[in-house]
């Protein structure tokens, strides 16, 4: 099957300096991908290329196997941009059903109003919702013509606890139903729990890509934390084979290791007073900011 996304070499130059440099990459049907990188690190300038708003200076780029300026790509897909423009005397509904008539086959309005959770406000004027509600107005229109494929830039700024829940069960019933959805943001713990892909990019150059758990695991290794006995000390625990750091918390005691398998089986053979065991990755927000330091 062509794949939803494909980057050959994408290069994007601004006043002699590269934004994207060199990118490759291709992007399969029916999976979450988040697009990660610190700011400034050339996310907006790919998506903004990857849906042919901005042309690469050098390379190629194709969405759903064609190119992304060609009005049948456009009908396929949806956006979510960090700066949702309303317009002015519409209400909420008349504002989406405006949308709902630029497509072929549009979601029903009430279904639009339901997973934006903008049944309350459909009455009122677009213009005088407050901006999570302006957010949240923005994913409706960018899913009204039911896209193959949906990009968002920072989706979930400005909203509410509720609102964030109520969105990403949206999203994860559409990636259930084969869309493809390519997303940015800042907030790393949503990022971890619906990504099947984690792509991060660093001065416009592709620096990791795997799972959630692959990144994780790769970059920070896993970790053992226990409650230790009064005879553990840190001494003791550093001379242990693999451990590269020793954290406390009172008596909790966590240790950091490329091989906690291996370490799990020395603890226990040396018989270390310990208690309450767990082995976990490190989180995605240390995977990502150890990747940008060994970029950098």
């Amino acid at each position: 099957m062509i794949p939803a996304i494909q980057l050959e070499k994408a290069t994007k130059v601004y006043k002699g300096k590269k934004a994207v440099d060199n990118l490759s990459l291709s992007i399969e049907r029916g999976c979450v991908v988040a697009l990660l990188g610190p700011n400034g690190a050339g996310k907006t300038t790919t998506l903004s290329m990857i849906l042919g708003l901005n042309q690469p200076t050098s390379g190629s780029i194709k969405l759903l196997g064609d190119d992304p300026r060609e009005q049948k790509i456009r009908e396929r897909i949806g956006a979510m941009l960090q700066d949702v423009s309303v317009i002015d005397n519409l209400k909420v509904s008349e504002t989406i059903n405006l949308f709902r008539n630029y497509y072929k086959k549009p979601l029903p309005l009430e279904q639009l109003l339901h997973i934006s959770g903008l049944v309350e406000e459909k009455d009122k004027y677009a213009s005088s919702l407050s901006g999570g509600q302006q957010r949240r107005l923005g994913f409706a229109l960018a899913v009204a013509g039911d896209p193959e494929v949906l990009f968002l830039d920072e989706p979930t700024v400005g909203m509410d606890v509720s609102s964030r829940q109520l969105f990403w069960d949206t999203i994860r019933a559409m990636a259930g139903r084969g869309k493809t959805i390519v997303l940015t943001t800042h907030y790393l713990e949503e990022a971890d729990s619906v990504a099947d892909r984690v792509i991060v990019i660093n001065n416009g150059k592709l620096i990791a890509d795997g799972t959630p758990s692959e990144i994780k695991a790769e970059t920070t290794g896993r970790v053992i934390s226990f409650t230790a006995g009064e005879s553990v000390v840190t001494e003791m625990l550093q001379e242990l084979p693999g451990v590269s750091d020793v954290e406390w918390s009172g008596r909790r005691v966590t240790l950091y290791s490329g091989n906690t398998d291996r370490l799990i089986v020395t603890l226990v053979k040396e018989q270390v007073d310990m208690r309450d065991i767990e082995i976990q990755s490190g989180g995605l927000d240390d995977a990502f900011q150890a990747l940008v330091k060994q970029a950098n």
